[in-house]
């Protein structure tokens, strides 16, 4: 077994396996209909029924090259995904959730997606402009993008708040990797971490409780693979963080939004080693 798809739920503490394979998959997104994950290996994406049984491939037309940033709409009808067959370099598109062409959202790149805005009518991203990583919005159709954060350290990693009234970033601004937030007009940044780990890849749930986060040793700067690291969960602000479990995983576990869709449980994915 090289990768285990698993399901938490948060009421018993308890993950239960929905899939096994011998091949490196990543990123779960849970479809809004609460049915069904929809995660990445290979280049392509799958969806796979919750109570398990076998995946099936989703036809996105010539993207073959789709990397662990993709997510569904709240409406269910579209997934975004990050893409670089077209342009050799990381692109954002979308197309109709049950498979098809996709559609040029990004202009500027490389582009990586991470959020759908509540309402579904626009996307967040990390953009790389000029070597400098920072957080960008679009319309879910594309146009001029809207620049969140402006270099102070790595950005990365957005994702929407449940209300819409934030969006969650990881940011290496004060050296340590950590959490943080702005308005999605760029102002008021707020802090959320100020732990000794590296914190990425921050998850609101959608009733607007709880934030995951992945988090590693407090020396790992990037999101590496294959290490041990920590599932967290803090109330929105930061506060009451504790550690739900550890894990081998890292890069692939839970990159893009992975909750169930009434906040109850999330879906991640758990390594092994590669054999020798």
């Amino acid at each position: 077994m090289r990768s285990s798809v698993e399901i938490h739920t948060l009421a018993t503490g308890e993950s239960r396996v929905v899939w096994q394979t011998d091949k490196l998959v990543e990123a779960p997104n849970w479809s809004p209909d609460g049915q069904s994950l929809v995660f990445n290996g290979d280049g392509l994406l799958y969806r796979l029924s919750v109570s398990g049984g076998e995946p099936a491939t989703i036809d996105t037309g010539f993207a073959a090259r789709c990397n662990n940033d993709h997510g569904i709409s709240p409406d269910g009808k579209t997934i975004a995904i990050t893409d670089k067959t077209e342009f050799g370099i990381s692109t954002i598109y979308t197309l109709p959730a049950e498979g098809g062409t996709p559609t040029l959202i990004t202009q500027n790149r490389p582009s990586y997606w991470h959020g759908w805005s509540p309402d579904g009518k626009t996307l967040t991203y990390c953009g790389i402009r000029n070597q400098v990583f920072d957080i960008y919005t679009i319309g879910v159709r594309g146009g001029d993008e809207t620049r969140l954060t402006f270099g102070e350290g790595r950005n990365d990693g957005p994702d929407f708040s449940a209300d819409g009234q934030w969006v969650y970033f990881n940011s290496s601004r004060t050296g340590r990797m950590q959490i943080w937030r702005v308005r999605p007009d760029g102002t008021e940044v707020q802090r959320v971490t100020n732990s000794d780990y590296g914190d990425w890849f921050p998850h609101p749930s959608p009733d607007g409780r709880n934030l995951l986060v992945i988090s590693y040793d407090g020396d790992v700067f990037d999101h590496p693979r294959d290490l041990t690291v920590r599932l967290r969960l803090m109330d929105p602000d930061g506060g009451n963080a504790r550690i739900l479990f550890e894990l081998f995983g890292g890069q692939g576990t839970i990159n893009v939004p992975n909750w169930s869709p009434d906040g109850t449980a999330f879906a991640f994915v758990r390594y092994e080693p590669e054999s020798s």
